[in-house]
């Protein structure tokens, strides 16, 4: 039953999204009336989904901004993480071992898992507009700081609780939804040049292409899940009559028909944004709109990945973007599993989730050392790179397939029977190729670029000289 009525949810936000950009249209309709529709919009669908449980998305909401307005800047960042990610912890706890293990998928912390980004997302970018040298932020970080004013009440509500992302998502910035909401969706993000090319063209239609991606997804899913049981990989028969190529090739086809659920689910949530004028990013080479700022998935890069990285970049791409900005760019030593660990508190309580990610790990540093080591070898000609990515996708969807069979199963005694089965091959295959094949450490590596950086004036200064006085020597 819930399940449904998330799926009526979001039509009826898919509904209200035209509505919101037709009749309360920026040009038309103040800032904060977009913003009490909005909140009130998505409070409204909340409690018609989860009931009372939808109460703990104004507690962890109100919780965090009074700790943003009670302490400093300066720490206010590692508090709301702490307090918005403990809070959230709590909550799956409780659900899974207090009310009901393995309940049904549509519970009430999946938006307490967006509300937690968006509240931790902020507190950064408050954090780094207010607190932190314009020097000694990344390019991306300046973007998206926040400086000057801290958010109202009724902004930071309406920026975790819009009717648009409080189900489904996906994350954004704070600054991109304030900039929607007043009607100058690139006012942080355009150079000079862009603003003014942008004032000769028209504001571009809203971009809801997904609905037929969402079509397939759910129809190919329902069709497909019961032939292809994940189940079956650590069925005793199973594994004692399939030979092994069978049983990685069924591997493969189970876990490729859990992914339309997720499909679903993500697009459509693109396409309610897209269809308020939200998630607008710019115009492309060929000078056609852009409606890709927050979408969460690319199917086609995902299906044809060649890397563990490149299968990561395209999947849930808001919460790695959330992920990098939070900690993977911030932490300074191992970063990559800093990431993932933060990634499986995150999730959820169940024990696949700590599996499937400490698993990513090891794969994750495999992968990197192969593409430093290996790749190299293969981009001479096209034949031998058209090899390298064919060999690499093979081993990049069973990588994948593998590593997420926990995240499907949850518990830790299938779990742990289905590695078994595969005698651990993956992870002791991925320890040898990261000891045998050494990457040097993020911090080295960056430490390594700005000595090059300081050298190259020094390269370039006689060659500056010698041209000098070439040209004096042409004058004369």
């Amino acid at each position: 039953l819930s399940l449904v009525n998330f799926v009526v949810c979001q039509l009826c936000a898919l509904l209200s999204a035209f509505w919101f950009r037709l009749f309360l249209h920026p040009s038309k309709t103040s800032p904060f009336i977009r913003h009490v529709v909005a909140t009130l919009l998505g409070l409204y669908f909340a409690l018609f989904c989860f009931g009372w449980y939808a109460l703990h998305f104004l507690v962890q909401s109100g919780l965090t901004y009074g700790i943003m307005i009670l302490t400093g800047v300066e720490h206010m960042h590692k508090y709301c993480l702490l307090v918005a990610l403990s809070y959230l912890s709590l909550c799956q706890i409780t659900r899974v071992y207090v009310f009901d293990y393995g309940m049904y998928s549509a519970d009430f912390t999946g938006p307490m898992m967006v509300i937690t980004q968006k509240i931790t997302s902020l507190a950064f970018e408050i954090h780094d507009g207010m607190a932190r040298k314009e020097e000694h932020l990344t390019p991306g970080q300046k973007i998206l700081a926040i400086r000057f004013v801290m958010p109202s009440l009724l902004e930071y509500f309406s920026y975790n609780c819009n009717f648009m992302g409080i189900l489904a998502g996906p994350t954004s910035s704070y600054n991109d939804y304030i900039a929607f909401i007043e009607g100058d969706p690139r006012r942080h993000r355009d150079s000079e040049a862009d603003r003014k090319s942008k004032l000769r063209q028209s504001e571009p239609s809203p971009n809801v292409r997904h609905t037929s991606t969402n079509t397939v997804s759910i129809r190919s899913f329902g069709a497909v899940t019961p032939i292809f049981p994940v189940e079956r990989n650590i069925d005793d028969d199973f594994i004692a009559t399939m030979p092994f190529y069978a049983q990685v090739v069924y591997l493969y086809l189970s876990m490729l028909t859990t992914r339309p659920k997720y499909y679903f689910v993500w697009t459509l949530a693109d396409a309610i944004n897209n269809a308020a004028g939200f998630g607008f990013n710019g115009y492309g080479d060929d000078g056609s709109p852009r409606w890709d700022l927050i979408s969460n998935l690319r199917i086609l890069n995902i299906e044809l990945a060649t890397s563990f990285k490149v299968f990561l970049d395209n999947w849930n791409i808001q919460t790695a973007h959330w992920l990098k900005r939070v900690c993977y760019e911030r932490c300074p030593y191992h970063p990559t599993a800093a990431t993932f660990i933060l990634s499986a508190m995150w999730h959820g309580a169940y024990p696949g989730y700590y599996l499937t990610f400490l698993t990513g790990i090891v794969i994750t540093l495999a992968a990197r050392a192969v593409r430093h080591n290996v790749r190299p070898y293969f981009l001479h000609s096209p034949t031998h790179k058209l090899v390298y990515d064919v060999i690499t996708w093979a081993a990049t969807q069973i990588a994948i397939c593998y590593t997420v069979v926990p995240f499907v199963l949850l518990s830790v005694g299938p779990s742990i029977k289905f590695y078994r089965s595969w005698y651990f091959c993956l992870h002791i295959g991925c320890v040898l190729l990261a000891v045998a094949l050494p990457v040097k450490p993020r911090h080295l590596r960056l430490k390594d670029q700005q000595k090059n950086l300081l050298r190259e004036p020094v390269q370039r200064h006689p060659e500056a000289t010698d041209s000098n006085c070439s040209q004096k020597e042409k004058t004369t």
